[in-house]
């Protein structure tokens, strides 16, 4: 079990690592998450261990969500000045997000249904 979070970590620290080097527009959480990718791509196989870890994470994922709640508390005054548009710009994107996948799914049962 241990192995399997050190694996985590050592990914997330490596993600982070790379963003500071190479100034990617990419958080290095998401880096570290590519590199990972890539690991479990490259050394297929199962990983009980690796399973129970990430499992417990998701199960306790609000737990994650307190760090990002104080900062959008500290960042009260951004939130005032630009909180209409960041509202604004969630929900259109979310809705456009939506639309598109509604419209790539149909496009794709339509190309399954015409191939059967």
């Amino acid at each position: 079990m241990i192995a399997a979070i050190a694996t985590l970590l050592l990914c997330q620290l490596l993600g982070e690592g790379i963003h500071l080097l190479t100034g990617l527009p990419l958080p290095g959480a998401v880096i570290g998450m590519f590199l990972l990718l890539g690991w479990l791509l490259l050394r297929p196989g199962e990983r009980p261990t690796l399973v129970q870890v990430s499992a417990w994470l998701t199960a306790h994922l609000s737990v994650m969500f307190v760090p990002a709640a104080v900062g959008l508390i500290e960042e009260g005054p951004v939130l005032a000045k630009n909180g209409v548009a960041i509202v604004l710009a969630t929900l259109v994107s979310t809705l456009l997000t939506m639309v598109v996948t509604a419209l790539v799914f149909h496009w794709a049962l339509t190309r399954a249904e015409r191939k059967a």
